[in-house]
C-alpha cells in the first residue's frame, strides 16, 4: 500500500530559528517560556537569537523593577573549610588557599564601610568551618553575635551563606535578624553534584533550604555553567528552584581554581551564563538575579544586566582582605568593585541603584508573599 507523506513537514533550520523568535517576543509581553523552548535556546546561542532573549528578559525586569538594581556588599568572613569541593579553591585539602578567620571587629569595620558606601545588603560568607560545625551547634555563636552586631550597627539585612546549617541554628540565625540564607545546590543532576560536592548529601542541601523556609528567611539558589552539565540539566534545576520557592535565584560560570582537581579544565564562555539568567527572567520575573563581579570583574558586569539581572553582588571594599571565591583579586584593590566603582555601568545601561527603604520594601512583600500564601514548599529535589 503507498502511503501519503506530504503531510509529514520537516521544519528548516530557518522556520526553527523563527519560532523561536515568535516564543521570546511573547515571553517579553508574558513571562513564562516552556522548557523545550529554554533548551533550545541554551543548546543553540546564534547572535541574533541570543539578543532578542536578552532583551526580553529586560523588558520582564524593567516591567517589575524599573529601572532600579540592588547592590550587595560581600565579606568572607572565614576560608577554613571541611569540604572537599572539587571546584572551590577553599576546599579543605588546598595548601595554596590562604586561610582566615576574621575578628569580629574587622569584620564590623569592612560592614560599616560598605554601609556608608551604599550597599543594601551584607553577604556573610564562608566556609563550613569545623571552628562553627561543632556537635552542639554552639560554634555557630559567632556568626549569629555577627549577624545581630551588623544589624545593630547598620541596619542592613543580612544574608549569611556558611553551608549546610542544622535546623536549631537557622532558628537562631532569623531570630538574630538574618533576612536571607544563601546554599548553593550548584546542580540538581545527582551524578554531576556528587562528582562537585564530594562526599556530601544532595537532599540535606536541599532540605536545609527547605527549612530555612518554613523559619520565615528568604532563600537564595545558585547554579555552576560549564562544569559538564547539560542544557536539560540547567533547565532541570529551574524547575527545583521554583518547587523550593526560591527568592533570589543565580547562575555563575565556573573559573578553574590553582591547586584543585578541576584546575586544568577549559575556562568556559560566559554567554551560556548569561542565556541562562535571562531564562530565569523569563521564568522568574518578579524574583531577584544576581550579576556576580566574582567570574570577570567590572568588565562583565553589563553584559550581565543587559541579560536581565538586577543586583550586583561581590562588591568589596579595598583595603579589607576579604577574598572572593573566583577571583579573589580582580578589581578589588583598585576600588573597582565598589558603589562608586560600578556607577558608569549602571548609568550606560539605563540603570540606578534602588534606595535602601525601596530594598528593605521588597524583602518585607516578599516575606508578606510568603506569609499570605501560606507556602508549604514543595520537596525542592
Amino acid at each position: 500500500m503507498n502511503k501519503d507523506h506530504s503531510a509529514i513537514v520537516i521544519p528548516t533550520h530557518r522556520q526553527a530559528r523563527n519560532g523561536l523568535e515568535s516564543i521570546v517576543e511573547k515571553a517579553a509581553d508574558n513571562a513564562g517560556i516552556s522548557r523545550a523552548a529554554m533548551i533550545r535556546l541554551l543548546d543553540s546561542p546564534s547572535p541574533g537569537l541570543s539578543a532578542r532573549l536578552f532583551a526580553a528578559a529586560r523588558r520582564q525586569r524593567n516591567r517589575h523593577f524599573g529601572n532600579r538594581v540592588f547592590l550587595y556588599g560581600f565579606l568572607y568572613i572565614s576560608t577554613h573549610c571541611s569540604n572537599r569541593c572539587r571546584f572551590c579553591f577553599y576546599r579543605k585539602a588546598n595548601t595554596r588557599a590562604i586561610r582566615y578567620r576574621k575578628t569580629p571587629a574587622e569584620i564590623a569595620v569592612s560592614a560599616r564601610q560598605l554601609a556608608r558606601s551604599g550597599v543594601h545588603l551584607i553577604d556573610l560568607t564562608a566556609g563550613e568551618d569545623p571552628n562553627y560545625y561543632t556537635d552542639d551547634g554552639n560554634g555557630f555563636a559567632a556568626v549569629i553575635d555577627t549577624v545581630q552586631s551588623i544589624r545593630a550597627d547598620t541596619g542592613l539585612p543580612v544574608m549569611v551563606s556558611v553551608g549546610v546549617v542544622p535546623d536549631t541554628v537557622l532558628d537562631r540565625l532569623a531570630t538574630a535578624g538574618a533576612d536571607w540564607y544563601a546554599c548553593y545546590q550548584e546542580t540538581h543532576n545527582r551524578q554531576l553534584f556528587d562528582q562537585l560536592r564530594v562526599g556530601q548529601r544532595f537532599e540535606a542541601r536541599c532540605r536545609s533550604k527547605v527549612a530555612a523556609k518554613a523559619k520565615g528567611m528568604l532563600v537564595e539558589e545558585g547554579l555552576l555553567c560549564g562544569v559538564g552539565e547539560t542544557s536539560r540539566d540547567l533547565v532541570d534545576s529551574f524547575d527545583a528552584m521554583s518547587r523550593l520557592g526560591a527568592d533570589q535565584v543565580r547562575v555563575m560560570t565556573f573559573v578553574p581554581q590553582a591547586g584543585t582537581p578541576m584546575k586544568d579544565q577549559p575556562p568556559s564562555s560566559s554567554l551560556r551564563e548569561r542565556i541562562a539568567i535571562a531564562l530565569m527572567r523569563l521564568a522568574f520575573p518578579g524574583l531577584l538575579i544576581p550579576a556576580s563581579l566574582d567570574v570577570d570583574g567590572l568588565a562583565g558586569l553589563r553584559r550581565r544586566l543587559e541579560a536581565g539581572a538586577n543586583v550586583v553582588t561581590s562588591l568589596v571594599p579595598p583595603g579589607q582582605g576579604l577574598a572572593g571565591v573566583a577571583q579573589s583579586a580582580l578589581d578589588i584593590e583598585d576600588g573597582r568593585r565598589s558603589v562608586d566603582g560600578i556607577a558608569h555601568v549602571l548609568r550606560t545601561c539605563g540603570l540606578q541603584p534602588a534606595t535602601a527603604d525601596q530594598y528593605r520594601n521588597w524583602i518585607a512583600e516578599r516575606k508578606r508573599f510568603a506569609c499570605f500564601h501560606d507556602r508549604r514548599v514543595a520537596p525542592a529535589c
